[in-house]
């Protein structure tokens, strides 16, 4: 099988390397064209307008592909672990593969249809991939718990619940906030009155 092969494990390693420089590039792009400001904008407002957002959807979209890759192994080596152990049913494995799937689309979804272009379809994608990818997270903190101790330690299982439930507040956040306002444009100025619902 494809995840007990030798030097699969570079994956999630490029995954993350590969997303922040996706980030970081389209941001530096950004502050120099004078697009955005430097102190903390959202990563979308880092992707909207040309150059930067031909960087920033290019590489989201790999990133998206590389989170399906990681994805499956992680899938492949839970039913290879599973054939002996029988610690998950496989059904629940494929449904948290096809959750994590999900998110990834929304990040393709993201990345494609900048925020201030096409907002509510851009909208849809983060909530999608955020959403997902806070569900596909809980889901592999629980099937690392279920695999205990033999293919997990404790230690490994708390940081990752520790990360979900981080994330799940963070997405609860980003949603409250979201919906307090409503950008059309990413170029403001102090005292100008903001449109919101």
């Amino acid at each position: 099988m494809l995840c007990c092969m030798p030097g699969v494990a570079f994956v999630p390693a490029l995954l993350v390397s590969w997303s922040s420089a996706a980030f970081i590039i389209s941001y530096v792009i950004a502050v120099l064209a004078g697009h955005v400001e430097p102190l903390v904008p959202y990563i979308s407002d880092t992707g909207t307008k040309p150059p930067e957002s031909g960087v920033f959807g290019f590489m989201i979209n790999i990133s998206a592909l590389l989170a399906v890759i990681t994805m499956y192994i992680r899938y492949l080596l839970i039913e290879k672990q599973n054939e002996s152990s029988h610690f998950v049913r496989s059904s629940c494995n494929m449904f948290t593969l096809c959750i994590g799937l999900m998110g990834c689309t929304g990040m393709g979804i993201v990345a494609t249809f900048q925020e201030l272009a096409v907002p509510s379809v851009h909208d849809i994608g983060a909530l999608v991939a955020f959403g997902s990818g806070v569900v596909y997270i809980t889901l592999q903190s629980i099937i690392s718990y279920k695999s205990c101790p033999r293919w997990n330690t404790y230690f490994v299982c708390h940081i990752r619940m520790a990360i979900s439930v981080i994330s799940c507040i963070a997405f609860i956040l980003m949603v409250v906030f979201a919906s307090k306002i409503s950008m059309t444009k990413i170029d403001w100025t102090p005292g100008e009155k903001v449109k919101s619902y």
